[in-house]
């Protein structure tokens, strides 16, 4: 498996750990629902700024969001 691949399935984990609904994660990051579903299926880059909104969300580390480590912190 690709590294992409597991890239975009974190983001996608990290959601569903946090019981939220793709609608609902678009909404707190302000993003819209067809990017941010476009993101977890890997058909879009996913922006630095985003990826650094996610890790303050989530709390855990840019790095685990981007499969650099696996320690969420």
């Amino acid at each position: 498996m690709s590294r992409k691949v597991k890239f975009y399935r974190r983001i996608r984990d990290l959601r569903e750990d946090s019981d939220m609904t793709q609608a609902q994660a678009a909404k707190k990051f302000h993003l819209d629902l067809n990017t941010y579903a476009r993101y977890e299926r890997g058909e879009a880059r996913v922006p630095a700024e985003v990826i650094a909104k996610l890790a303050g969300y989530y709390e855990v580390t840019t790095d685990y969001i981007l499969e650099l480590t696996n320690k969420k912190r």
